[in-house]
């Protein structure tokens, strides 16, 4: 019968327990076999079905798998007792036992009488008994069986046994087990409310969350330390056999108890652990709500009051000075606010930088902060530009009616009875050009060009201003236009422009050269950035938008939840490039040499390629049929590709290809180096990756074979050859083809057996071209032997079954493919012999006993 689903535990059946009609010793057989004593129970018949039941389920469910599949010995003590009792308990035994049984060992009754029944009715009713069952006269010959030291004192072993610690033991370990599963469950439930927590908005409901969740945290974590303490207690408490006698040692099953313990404390602390990162992540994210609330309350408020005294510019120059000179004082004391706030939103950024589950809320803040700083900055250099503007325009205004003034001055002083003469006329023109020359600036400056450069801060009484200086100016231009005509003006200057000469440009100076090493280790970080990026574009771009709702209806139907199969693992390679492997490799910039142990270290990490691989073929015959939707080609329209997503869908098997060839041309320049025997294996391992998917996808293409290609164990190697198969019929040996025409045959070497196939080559193109294999023959590797030398040609060898009725004759494309097979067939039959060898010492042992002891019955 089989086990019950639901699990027991020893607090479930406590009371059928500790009656102990059956317990589990800690004892091993000679292979390792749980041993489970029955001892002397007068009442055993009284015992109900399901309390029986129930103690056995839990016993066998104690140990190991592997202790537990080699199966159970049941020891049963009835020396006191009756033929009658023991007679029951088998029949109860064979009836039903949880386990696999592997033996029963029976110290039958003592006395005569009992002893002479027990043995007539063992041999009249031990059909009955439906397990194997070996009945015992004296200890002496139950330890001839099993060892004393696995057997407890009762039995006249030398292993000390307590029933009511083992109890206590087996409570506590389950207890303990719950509580780490509860905390465990606990903690993701915890975990995944703080990861979903929305960031609030204000002040004070963040630093109420705080607090609650920092409750909740350190009343896990109490619980935890509680916990810990409880599992280390029991630690004391298994090793106290060992504690109180140096000399003695645990029995199995509390060894497993031990590393069951060492296990869940382990996964606890692990958990506590993760539990404190996280939450460390997570505080840190809710002090920053914090302030960011505070310093953006404080912040907007300080923005508001401090530009709202500088919506004027001024109607003089003065008036303009002084506003200039406040706003630049009240900018010194926003600079400490600035730098405050540039600090949180530097430290936003770090830790949205720094961790991918940061809400988004904390991403806003920092926008919307770094906007209002922002905004602020550019308003007061807003506001200054007004200002030195305004201050600007108020100055050469004022030059402008100075100029004025003093033109009207200088005509009102010109004597004109002097004027009247030549030479007085041509003294006061001369006086009048040279005043004009002095204020050309002035002269030459136009309203309109006024309005085009003012216009930001031109109000109506800065408008009047302007309006009343160039009147005057009008006003005065006009009257030196009537006194020169007056005046007869008589000539006019001339200036030479001057010509710029453009400065001469310096030299560059020109790179120095790099070590051959260091620009190969450079050519492989900087193709493996590119490798990461095109990744990221591919995913972003293409799978990424395959979710997109606006771009569900250019989808078609046969693409509809096809991402995984287009695009495979593509996003786990992905991840573990961009997150583990790029950074990795560039440790090594100050020791490119080394970048070796970088390989070796993440070697078993690569094998994801392999699934990629596997899924190719899918992924190509897809891409095939919808390569011409509109999908596709909006993508790539949007990614500016000039490629389409094929090409990009064959980086990761180029980009696996390509890391022998890198490997290489650095093995080349490392010679003799530091760190050329790490480059050496990490080429090995990676040309050892390639061949194990190149042989996979050779696997993945054989057809017809019903069974399952996972249970012949692993493919060691396959390759073409040509074949000749002979068959014994009788006397007569029948070749199945002409001798001088072979099968061609595909083998595939598993480690269980030898399968031959037949290659087809497919329409199509790409990974759809790729040939299939048509299965024909399977021979186990149990059943066949191996001919090194066959007659005739030195490229040949024979595989034959072990009665030689069937004869394949292989021959290989080169000696030394058929040295490499046939070493490995070899290899697999030796190891085969050799367990062959050991299991029939222990069956020929085990059945000698038997005998031994039915003929001394």
């Amino acid at each position: 019968m089989q086990k019950e689903s639901s699990p027991l535990y020893a607090a479930d059946i406590i009371t059928e327990l500790k009656r102990q009609f059956a317990f589990l010793s800690g004892g091993r057989g000679q292979d390792g076999s749980p041993i489970i004593i029955f001892p002397e129970f007068p009442s055993f018949c009284e015992i109900g079905d399901q309390e029986f039941r129930n103690v056995l389920t839990y016993l066998t469910s104690i140990p190991s798998l592997s202790a537990a599949g080699v199966g159970f010995i049941v020891v049963i003590d009835r020396r006191r007792d009756r033929w009658t009792c023991l007679k029951g308990t088998l029949l109860r035994i064979s009836g039903w036992f949880p386990g696999n049984l592997l033996l029963v060992l029976v110290l039958r009754p003592s006395a005569i009488l009992q002893r002479t029944l027990s043995d007539v009715f063992f041999r009249l009713h031990k059909d009955d008994f439906k397990v194997p069952v070996i009945m015992l006269s004296s200890l002496a010959d139950l330890h001839s069986y099993i060892e004393r030291s696995q057997l407890t004192q009762e039995l006249g072993g030398s292993q000390y046994y307590c029933h009511k610690t083992w109890i206590s033991h087996r409570t506590d370990l389950e207890s303990i087990a719950a509580l780490v599963k509860r905390m465990a469950e606990r903690l993701q439930v915890f975990g995944r409310e703080l990861a979903e927590t929305e960031l609030p908005n204000n002040l004070l409901t963040a630093s109420n969350l705080l607090n609650a969740q920092t409750s909740r945290k350190d009343s896990f974590k109490e619980e935890m330390a509680g916990a810990l303490s409880q599992g280390r207690k029991l630690l004391e408490n298994i090793r106290e056999p060992v504690r109180r006698d140096p000399d003695s040692s645990l029995n199995p099953d509390q060894l497993e108890n031990l590393a069951t313990v060492h296990r869940l404390l382990s996964q606890l602390s692990e958990s506590s652990t993760a539990f404190d990162e996280f939450w460390i992540q997570h505080k840190n994210k809710l002090d920053l709500c914090l302030k960011l609330c505070q310093f953006e309350h404080n912040f907007q408020q300080q923005t508001t009051d401090t530009l709202s005294a500088f919506s004027d510019v001024g109607i003089s120059s003065a008036q303009t000075e002084h506003l200039l000179q406040e706003l630049t004082n009240q900018e010194k004391k926003a600079c400490e606010v600035l730098d405050r706030v540039r600090s949180v939103v530097a430290e936003g950024q770090c830790l949205i930088d720094s961790s991918q589950n940061v809400d988004n809320t904390v991403a806003v803040k920092c926008n919307e902060l770094q906007r209002v700083r922002e905004n602020l900055t550019q308003e007061f250099k807003d506001k200054k530009t007004m200002l030195t503007q305004a201050m600007e325009l108020h100055r050469r205004l004022e030059m402008v009616c100075k100029w004025c003034d003093d033109g009207i001055y200088m005509l009102a002083s010109q004597p004109l009875d002097k004027c009247q003469s030549q030479e007085g006329a041509e003294s006061a023109l001369s006086e009048l050009e040279c005043y004009l020359e002095t204020a050309n600036e002035k002269q030459q400056w136009e309203i309109s060009t006024v309005w085009l450069e003012y216009e930001n801060i031109l109000n109506n009484e800065l408008r009047e201003q302007v309006k009343r200086a160039f009147e005057k100016k009008a006003s005065l231009q006009e009257m030196f236009e009537r006194r020169r005509v007056s005046l007869k003006k008589l000539a006019a200057k001339q200036t030479r422009p001057v010509q710029p000469v453009a400065p001469r440009p310096e030299s560059l100076s020109s790179p120095g050269i790099y070590l051959s090493i260091y620009l190969s280790f450079l050519s492989l970080l900087e193709t493996e950035r590119a490798y990461v990026e095109e990744l990221k574009c591919v995913l972003q771009g293409y799978a990424a938008e395959m979710d997109n709702p606006s771009m569900a209806p250019l989808i078609p139907a046969a693409l509809q939840n096809k991402k995984d199969v287009l695009f495979g693992n593509m996003q786990e390679i992905y991840n573990f490039h961009k997150r583990i492997f790029l950074k990795e490799l560039e440790t090594y910039t100050d020791c490119p040499e080394l970048v070796g142990r970088c390989f070796l270290d993440w070697m078993g990490e690569l094998q994801i390629y392999e699934k990629y691989c596997h899924n190719k073929p899918r992924s190509e015959s897809l891409w095939r049929h919808c390569s011409d939707c509109a999908f596709f080609q909006e993508c790539q329209k949007k990614l500016e590709h000039k490629l389409g997503l094929d090409s990009y869908l064959l980086k990761p098997v180029q980009r696996i290809t390509k890391y022998q060839l890198l490997l290489k041309e650095m093995i080349k320049y490392s010679k003799g180096c530091e760190g050329s025997v790490e480059l050496q294996a990490a080429l090995s391992s990676i040309l050892g990756i390639l061949k194990a998917v190149n042989d996979s996808m050779h696997l993945i293409a054989i057809t017809g074979y019903e069974g399952n290609l996972g249970d012949l164990g692993r493919l060691l190697m396959q390759g073409s050859f040509s074949m000749w198969a002979e068959h014994k019929r009788g006397h007569v040996k029948v070749m199945e083809l002409a001798r001088f025409k072979p099968m061609q045959r595909h083998l595939f070497l598993h480690e269980k057996a030898l399968l031959f196939c037949k290659r087809r080559e497919e329409s199509g193109e790409g990974y759809e071209k790729a040939p299939s294999y048509s299965f024909k023959q399977e021979l186990s590797m149990a059943a066949i032997g191996i001919t090194e030398h066959a007659k005739g040609d030195s490229k040949k060898f024979e595989i034959w079954s072990r009665s030689r009725d069937e004869v394949y004759t292989v021959q290989a494309v080169s000696e030394e493919v058929k040295t490499i097979w046939v070493t490995e067939i070899r290899k697999l039959l030796t190891g085969q012999l050799e367990a062959c060898k050991g299991m029939d010492l222990v069956l020929g042992w085990f059945v000698n006993k038997l005998l031994r002891r039915v003929y001394n019955m």
